[in-house]
């Protein structure tokens, strides 16, 4: 693995982009299909950088954001029960359910804890044996492989006060349901990188050939990223279609199969929610009938659940790349990370969190009002943009 900094020379993507520009002579719209690629793009203004004709579609790529509200109102549910110790990691907490949070359930007196391992929740449970310790399992293929080796620990060490509340979601499946949409713009995919680097490539040779659209292994450091569209765009000029691994520091083609063995063993293939999008067929998990007993919503019963999303939360047009988090008539004003209407601007892979945090000050605070100038930035000061860290932020 190179050092981090290799992968944000400002020299090296003046390079990239002056080849981007050589290459392109008609317009094209790519769509990243993860959060964190979608953060590093806005955070370096690489959108702001690319030719005018290149346009890079945010796709639904963040997993707290993709996690359904009855999902969230299942764990608000389970998490106010006084026997349980309800465990999740921090970008959850915030994310807003029927009329409440996480945090809020917390404020009432339910133990909701913020761990920074699905072990830790498993630790709770053997040091809390009265008590029924939940973990809210979310993500994508990246996050899955851990949460299902923990109820394969837990089923092996005869762990029987702990359960997962699963909300996995697959992105291969995401792009098809994309693809499928009468409203589609997307001409070309740069894929996760990390989700590639446990499941390989394997997948996406299909997709690339059924719909006829490049989709480009990428990875998530500035260069990373600009390597990414440059590919993509010469295969687009070309009229290819091939899956491209622009990655290979960290993907095999085969993946991990120590963690796809795990997710094979403990998950299977079903159909998911997808919030803002609705169910897309085989594109999540559950967990098999052999680890059944471990499945929170039968463990609870938290079947039947009424939800009901904001009405002025645009978050789902979002997601599908049909909106820009800034055309949400909300943003910045109604929907705050403090005061957020969708997971969106919460989740710290989100993509109205992205353009609050890091763009900002380059528009409109309230319906009307003058934006505020801000200089595009250049390839040679990229590297060097000073943004707000975490903890400065208001995003969990």
């Amino acid at each position: 693995m190179k050092y981090i900094d290799e992968f944000q020379d400002p020299a090296l993507a003046a390079r990239l982009l002056d080849d981007i520009r050589a290459t392109v002579t008609r317009p094209w719209a790519l769509m990243e299909v993860c959060g964190g690629q979608t953060h590093s793009i806005i955070r370096h203004g690489i959108d702001q950088l690319l030719p005018d004709e290149l346009e890079l579609i945010h796709g639904p790529g963040c997993p707290v954001c993709v996690t359904p509200l009855e999902m969230i109102d299942k764990a608000l549910e389970i998490a106010s029960r006084p026997e349980v110790i309800f465990c999740s990691f921090g970008d959850m907490l915030r994310v807003p359910g029927t009329g409440r949070d996480l945090f809020q359930v917390r404020a009432e007196g339910g133990d909701v804890r913020v761990v920074y391992s699905p072990l830790d929740a498993l630790r709770l449970a053997e040091e809390n044996p009265d008590r029924e310790v939940v973990f809210f399992g979310i993500g994508f293929e990246t996050t899955a492989p851990p949460n299902a080796m923990t109820v394969h620990q837990a089923r092996k060490r005869g762990i029987r006060n702990f359960s997962l509340l699963v909300s996995h979601v697959r992105v291969p499946p995401a792009i098809e349901a994309i693809m499928q949409s009468p409203d589609c713009r997307v001409q070309a995919f740069l894929a996760a990188g990390h989700v590639c680097s446990v499941m390989g490539t394997a997948e996406y040779p299909a997709l690339a050939e059924r719909f006829r659209v490049p989709i480009v292994v990428t990875g998530f450091e500035p260069l990373d990223v600009l390597e990414g569209v440059r590919r993509t765009v010469r295969q687009l000029e070309r009229g290819e279609h091939t899956v491209d691994n622009a990655y290979p520091r960290a993907v095999p083609p085969e993946g991990n199969p120590a963690a796809r063995a795990m997710l094979d063993d403990v998950f299977e293939v079903a159909d998911r929610a997808w919030r803002g999008i609705g169910v897309i067929p085989d594109s999540g998990w559950r967990l098999s009938a052999r680890y059944r007993d471990y499945d929170a919503e039968h463990r609870f019963q938290v079947g039947d659940i009424a939800t009901l999303e904001p009405a002025e939360c645009r978050s789902g047009e979002v997601l599908q790349g049909l909106l820009k988090p800034h055309e949400c008539e909300a943003f910045g004003t109604t929907c705050t990370p403090r005061t957020p209407l969708g997971a969106t601007m919460v989740s710290s892979e989100g993509a109205c969190a992205a353009y609050y945090l890091y763009r900002r000050l380059d528009l409109p605070t309230r319906p009307g009002s003058r934006p505020t100038p801000a200089a595009a930035p250049t390839s040679a000061g990229m590297a060097a943009v000073t943004v707000p860290s975490r903890e400065d932020s208001s995003v969990v």
